[in-house]
């Protein structure tokens, strides 16, 4: 069955070449492009889209205010397409905290070439806004990536180490993708402000990893801040890894700091989930805590078994809860996890680090 997508952005250039790109790919449809949210409810009234790839800053009703409407009276799955701005990205990561699966970027220059460039990431991200597990909408899983990927070996070789012995210092890293912005909120503010120290990557585009961070940091008792480079890692602290960089664990004696770095991308992305497991492995061994959380494809699984296989606990989000059941299974699938918990039993994970 195709996927029947709407788009509602006020610029008929994006509307446009917007439709033309998501026509072109198999199995999805554009039912509807239309200038504003409110043309958008009197379409909806014949037809109810699948997913809707949505602008945040329009005429007559802003997209906030829209998707909040939908997600109280009908959720769907959206996909929020938003100007690469610092503006843009605190209204987008609200968006997100409102219930978006995925943000893709628009600059404001050259649109129709970085459109086209973007073609694989925006297909991909209405097809697992499809299959994500948002209302009454039925799961349908996303295909097969096509393109060629590289692993954590493009960022940091592998090599033979012994894992650490278990020290007081200790670390959590955790992983995840979509559906992750709102499920790290739900984690990260049940923490304590005496919780171990944690490492995240989420995937999210450069600029707006800032954003999330300061709007996470606001609501938790933990402090929350962008990492930068040679950051310690500290107890009652969590450092988002930036977007465009790669974040890396690293020790130096008892302390643990991380390391922010450029590269290509790891699993298409960047920051990489395993690249950051792959360096909780040898930094910390038995003194981490590997977290992988709700997110399409597979990254981070190779690195949670790395952590596993270096002393470390391992824990997934259980299907249930997941927004997308993608990376927690991968992982599950390579053996990689000790316990799958729901979404709300995490904290309690993360907690127990302080009883090792």
């Amino acid at each position: 069955m195709s996927i029947k997508v709407m788009i509602v952005d006020d610029s008929a250039v994006v509307r446009q070449v917007l439709s033309g790109l998501l026509n072109a790919a198999p199995g999805i449809t554009v039912m509807h492009a239309v200038a504003n949210p409110l043309l958008a409810m009197e379409r909806m009234k014949v037809q109810w889209p699948d997913v809707i790839v949505l602008d945040v800053e329009m005429p007559k009703m802003d997209g906030i205010t829209f998707l909040r409407k939908l997600m109280t009276e009908h959720p769907t799955p959206v996909v929020i397409c938003s100007t690469l701005t610092e503006k843009g990205a605190q209204t987008s990561v609200e968006a997100l905290t409102a219930g978006a699966v995925a943000i893709i970027t628009k600059p404001r220059l050259d649109l129709k070439q970085f459109l086209h460039d973007s073609a694989d990431e925006l297909v991909s991200a209405v097809r697992a806004a499809a299959g994500a597990h948002v209302g009454k909408l039925a799961n349908r899983p996303a295909p097969p990536p096509v393109t060629v990927k590289l692993n954590a070996d493009a960022i940091l070789p592998p090599e033979n180490v012994r894992p650490m012995t278990a020290t007081t210092e200790r670390v959590v890293a955790i992983g995840t993708s979509t559906g992750g912005t709102q499920a790290l909120e739900e984690v990260l503010t049940a923490l304590p402000r005496v919780a171990p120290g944690i490492v995240v990557v989420q995937h999210m585009p450069e600029k707006f990893t800032a954003a999330f961070a300061a709007r996470l940091d606001s609501v938790c008792e933990v402090r929350v801040k962008e990492a930068a480079n040679n950051d310690r890692v500290l107890q009652g602290q969590v450092l988002i890894a930036p977007g465009g960089k790669h974040m890396l664990l690293r020790r130096t004696g008892a302390q643990y700091f991380v390391e922010v770095v450029d590269g290509p991308l790891v699993n298409r992305h960047r920051p990489s989930v395993d690249v950051l497991f792959r360096s909780a492995a040898r930094a910390a061994g038995a003194n981490a805590l590997g977290v992988i959380m709700t997110g399409m494809g597979d990254d981070g699984a190779a690195g949670l078994l790395e952590m596993l296989k270096a002393g470390a606990r391992t824990v997934a989000q259980d299907e249930a809860s997941c927004v997308v059941y993608g990376m927690p299974k991968e992982a599950v699938k390579k053996g990689a996890v000790e316990r799958s918990v729901p979404l709300n039993a995490i904290y309690r994970e993360i907690l127990q680090q302080l009883q090792y």
